[in-house]
């Protein structure tokens, strides 16, 4: 034991093997530890509160810290463990707290299972290709912060405003179940604003339809133009599309059973092949070689990307701003036109909640204007006003 300072530190002996601690006699338990190899450390010898159980601290090297500031330390960890704190317990602790790489293991292992193929790829993708870069495989999950998951959700919001929105939600409900599975006792996404999102209602035009239609016969990949043909023939969902087997469908009556696993909602879902349809898929059931309706080229599995080929396709009957969703639209303004209801779009586009079906409101605006035109001819005599339907974009 001595009364350590940086001096006497600096000419106390190299032990020949090993390592030796020489203690202060000014603060008990601390220690100058000097190893074979020459480090220098101060460390703290303690025994935690209740256990009994002795601990020794590394505080620091020296002459990183100087006598008089481990000294000051030493004293600061001893207030903290005479009130039944473990210093180095908490250390442990942190080294042993899961990290986010492990928090995306357990999430892709239990949770994305339950969700399609498609969606499951997709936040894959996202976690990939936003969530680990800007959060840090190695950073604990216990440390992400509000700041760091508002900065990622403005740093999208830059190009991409509802895709941030879709990341958000994804690392919501990410920490939502880290909290859950103990990892952390609150959710750092509480708070982040979204951006605001506007409900698109794009419709193609009739002259768009044929102009479409057109450049769909003169497209030089036909099996890509099946699958837009179906798109739009169906009112299906493009994951729908892509991943239809022919087990699910019965040409002869006419029907398409979409298993649960396939839509967005989780169930199964029934709806009628048109006359066109059935005979698309009459047409490429003599060419068949798969059990996919569309399979990719190389003959496993389905067709995975068609961006590329939408974009082109499009350029080709030059119409601008459409995406393939909207040709799910178009289906829904197509039956609307035709006189049918909003329940009824609603069962054959699959939704589950009648709010979602009820965006397509608006198609019936010219046959509810006529509607009133007429009550207001039968009231007043006069014959009614000529309706015009307007054009939708």
């Amino acid at each position: 034991m001595a009364h350590l300072t940086d001096a006497i530190i600096r000419k106390l002996p190299t032990p020949e093997k090993g390592n030796r601690i020489t203690y202060d006699d000014i603060v008990g338990g601390l220690g100058i530890r000097i190893t074979a190899a020459g480090a220098r450390s101060f460390i703290l010898n303690y025994t935690v509160r209740g256990s009994g159980k002795g601990r020794r601290y590394t505080i620091g090297s020296f002459p990183d810290w100087a006598c008089t500031q481990a000294r000051e330390e030493a004293r600061h960890l001893k207030r903290l463990i005479d009130g039944g704190g473990d210093p180095l317990g908490v250390i442990e602790d942190q080294r042993g707290a899961p990290d986010m790489a492990e928090l995306v293991e357990r999430f892709e292992t239990e949770h994305l299972p339950r969700l399609r193929p498609a969606t499951a790829a997709g936040i894959r993708a996202q976690i990939r290709n936003h969530v680990l870069p800007h959060l840090g495989k190695n950073t604990k999950v216990a440390d992400v912060r509000f700041e760091d998951v508002d900065r990622l959700h403005r740093k999208l919001s830059k190009d991409y405003p509802y895709g941030a929105n879709r990341v958000l939600a994804l690392c919501s409900k990410m920490f939502t179940l880290a909290i859950r599975w103990k990892m952390r006792p609150d959710n750092p996404c509480k708070g982040v604003e979204r951006n605001d999102e506007h409900s698109r209602q794009r419709y193609l035009t009739a002259a768009e339809v044929t102009a479409l239609t057109k450049a769909l016969a003169e497209f030089p990949d036909q099996d890509m133009a099946d699958i837009f043909r179906m798109l739009l023939l169906t009112g299906a969902r493009k994951s729908e599309v892509l991943t239809m087997k022919w087990d699910d469908v019965d040409i002869g009556i006419g029907k398409w059973v979409k298993p649960p696993m396939a839509t967005k909602a989780n169930r199964k879902h029934e709806v009628p092949l048109s006359g066109p349809a059935r005979q698309l898929l009459d047409k490429r059931l003599a060419n068949k070689r798969s059990d996919h309706v569309f399979p990719s080229n190389r003959g496993h599995g389905p067709i995975g990307n068609i961006h590329r080929a939408w974009v082109r396709l499009t350029k080709d009957a030059g119409i601008d701003g459409v995406r393939v969703h909207d040709l799910r639209h178009t289906f829904a303004s197509s039956i609307a036109s035709g006189g049918g209801s909003l329940p009824l779009i609603g069962a054959l586009l699959g939704h589950s909640n009648p709010t979602t079906t009820h965006r397509y409101a608006h198609l019936f605006d010219d046959a509810q204007r006529e509607a009133v035109e007429r009550v207001g001819a039968a009231l007043t005599g006069k014959p009614p006003a000529e309706v015009v339907p307007l054009k939708r974009r």
